[in-house]
Formats: C-alpha cells, structure tokens, sequence
C-alpha cells in the first residue's frame, strides 16, 4: 500500500486536517444551515475547486512534457469578459446574458490555449518561453478589459457559477466534479492518456510509430485554458466581480505545485489526475490552516513553501531510504579469527 502513487499525499492530507484539530477542535465538523452544508471541510472543497480544475489542465500539459505559465492571466481574463458582458446587457438577471459572458469567456479561452499550442507545437518555442508571454501580455488584456477597475456585477444566474449551491452542495464542487470525472473517462478509459504519456515521455519514438504530437499538444494547452477559463468564472462569481490585476495571480504556481505534490512528474510522461486532486486539496488546506491558527499573513507563502518540501520529500523513495538507512544500526562483518596451531600446520 505504502507503494501506491497516492498513498502518501492522502496522507499528508489527513495530517494536516487532523493538525487543525488542535486549534479548531470542530474543524471537521459538517453541519446544513438554511438547506446548505457548511464547514471548514466544505469550504476546502469550495475555495478549493478553481485550483483543482487550474490544476487538472496542468496535469495533461505537463504529461507531454510542457508546462503552462499563462493560466493566472486566462483566469482574469475570463472572468473581466464575462463581468463585463453581464454589466452592460440590458438585464444583467436574465440567463441569455449570463450564457452569452460564458461563451464569450470560453471562446476567448479556447483560442488563447490554441496559440499557446501552436506556439510550442508548430512554432517549436520553448513552453516556459511560450506561455510566459501570454502570462506577461494576458494580464494587462485584463486590466485593459476592466479599464483598470473593478467591475462588480448583480445577477444571480451567474453567482450560482461560483457562490450558489445545488442539492446543498456548493456548485463550484459539483461541477469541478463533473470536469474531473470527464477527464478521467476521455483519459483512462480511451488510448488518449497513453498517447499523452507516450508524446511527454518519449517524443521521438512517439513520431516513429505514427503518432501526431502537433494535435495532441494543441489539444492539452486549449484543454488548459478551458479550464482556467471556468476557474476564472467561478472566483468572479463567487465575489460577484471582476479584478483584472489579482484574480488568479500567482494561481499557476499552485497548480504547478498541486501537480508535482500529486505524484506527476515535471519532465513528462505518466500523470495521476486523483494525485492532482489531492494535491490542489492540500494546498488549499495549507490556505486554510494558515488562516485558521492565526499565521502572519507575511509569513503565510514561506509556511506553505516548508510544508511543500516536507511533502516532496516524503514522497521521494530515495530519501526515505536514506532516512531508513541512518536510522537502523549498521552491521559490520564479523572479524576473521586467528588460526589455530594445529590447523596452521595442516
């Protein structure tokens, strides 16, 4: 058991949520209040579901071998078009407006991860290179979108994206739920995960057996942005507003972190989605421990860097070996003994 890929992050979450019990002793209390589930746990899975879906887009992306800077800056983007788009419809209430910003923000997504992948696919620029671009550019595409303000919006259509809750469940974790699922069908029960996995792990051996890198790639960044584009959505709905400077700042590095501390590895190849959800979880436990037992918030993103490299490090089976070896006492082989006279002689 200590051998599967996900034992030691889920345990590393059950540590950290069993920790805040020193501090919070009903930290793990569930309770329903005016028809909805509330608590610490609900709030994780809540505040948590942008990252988890960020981060699930990560995943594919670095299964090929690539990585996606520019998420944080598609997350504000999506979410100024579609605040955007509902201030100025003349109803901002009615569902037409609400899945007209929705489209709009999907679409304006879509072809921001097609040119992420045609740049790495076709072009051959280097993916840190290539999203790096759009991080830097997207990011005042935002501001500009926004005017530099704030957009707040009214409408109740499009808070249920983000804050509302169905069946007592809030939305955001339902529908998180959904992508993942999906993404787990289309990749595990179909060739395309091994054909990802082929293309990051080996590239070359991947063209020689006929397998079309240029799509598959295209496919994951425009996958990626999708999914930072409903990310997007829900942090602007859960506030009701749009902030093209902070939404989704520094989110791709949480993402990055959630995928590496779910077991996948940064050079390409084999992926674990269930690995990355864990991880996205224990980051965002790591948000909340860190607001629950009162750490200084300039402190906050060293705690959070501590607690990752704990985590990597117990994950390494190199390191717990090197550990297992200093604890246990080292044997030295028995000494010869002297001959004696009579078998000397013989």
């Amino acid at each position: 058991m200590t051998k599967h890929r996900l034992f030691w992050p889920a345990v590393v979450l059950a540590a950290l949520l069993l920790a805040n019990l020193a501090f919070t002793p009903d930290f793990l209390a569930v309770r329903i209040k005016d028809g909805h589930l509330y608590g610490s746990l609900v709030d994780i899975l809540h505040f948590g579901a942008p990252l988890i879906l960020v981060a699930l887009g990560m995943t594919l992306v670095i299964a090929t071998g690539g990585i996606d800077l520019s998420v944080g800056s598609t997350v504000a983007i999506a979410g100024a078009l579609a605040c955007l788009h509902i201030s100025e419809a003349a109803d901002p209430a009615s569902p037409g407006a609400v899945f007209g910003a929705v489209a709009i923000a999907l679409g304006v997504a879509l072809v921001l991860g097609v040119a992420n992948g045609m740049l790495v696919a076709r072009a051959g620029v280097q993916p840190i290179i290539a999203t790096l671009i759009l991080m830097v550019a997207g990011r005042g595409v935002a501001q500009l979108v926004t005017d530099g303000q704030i957009i707040t919006v009214t409408s109740d259509p499009y808070k249920l994206i983000g804050g509302g809750y169905w069946l007592a469940v809030p939305f955001a974790v339902l529908l998180a739920g959904a992508v993942v699922l999906l993404t787990s069908l289309l990749t595990r029960r179909t060739a395309l995960g091994l054909l990802l996995e082929s293309v990051g792990g080996n590239p070359v051996a991947s063209r020689l057996v006929g397998i079309r890198a240029t799509g598959l790639i295209g496919l994951v960044y425009a996958f990626s942005a999708l999914c930072a584009a409903v990310a997007g959505l829900m942090i602007s709905s859960n506030v009701s507003s749009a902030d093209g400077n902070n939404a989704g700042l520094w989110i791709e590095l949480d993402a990055i972190l959630a995928v590496v501390v779910g077991g996948t590895s940064l050079t390409g190849g084999r992926f674990s989605l269930g690995g990355t959800v864990i991880g996205a979880l224990i980051i965002q436990t790591l948000s909340t421990t860190v607001y629950t037992i009162g750490i200084p918030p300039e402190t906050t993103l060293v705690f959070k860097a501590f607690v990752v490299i704990a985590v990597c490090l117990i994950q390494s089976p190199a390191f717990r070996a090197k550990a297992a070896r200093r604890r246990s006492p080292v044997k030295h082989p028995p000494r010869p003994q002297p001959l004696k006279p009579e078998e000397a002689e013989a």
